[in-house]
Order: structure tokens, then sequence, then C-alpha cells
């Protein structure tokens, strides 16, 4: 059986999709990282942080959904 980082890789070379998610995903975490590396932040500085976690999270659930789908058509048997 193939672990998700072993998914994770065929999906990056064989799925444009879920490549841009990828790519997205890590955008959003440097936008994230850049914007935290203020000791305070502004309330709007606050409410973009919260937006970004937000949809990174939603990025991350949908590549682990995409795994999860590629996993359940490998196992299922081929008549």
């Amino acid at each position: 059986m193939l672990t998700d980082d072993q998914i994770a890789e065929h999906l990056r070379s064989t799925n444009a999709d879920f490549r841009e998610m990828e790519e997205s995903h890590h955008r959003l975490d440097e936008e994230l990282q850049t914007l935290l590396k203020n000791h305070t932040l502004t309330p709007q500085e606050e409410s973009m942080k919260k937006q970004i976690q937000k949809e990174k999270l939603g990025k991350k659930d949908r590549m682990a959904e995409m795994i999860r789908e590629y996993r359940k058509s490998q196992e299922q048997p081929t008549s």
C-alpha cells in the first residue's frame, strides 16, 4: 500500500489541480509567515491572518481528500 507521501508525489506529477493546490498552499504559508514576523498585528492584519489560515486549511483539506480518493480508486478490485 502506498503512503500518503507517495500518493502526493504521484499526484504532483500527474494531476495539475493537485499541483496548483499545493503551490497555492505554499504561497499562502509564505504570506502567513511574513505577516507573523510582526510582533503585534493591526485589526486588519489579524483579519488577513485568519483569512489566510482558513484558505490554507481548505486547500490542505482538499489535497488530503484527493489523496483519499486516489487511494480508494486504487483499492477497488478490477473486473
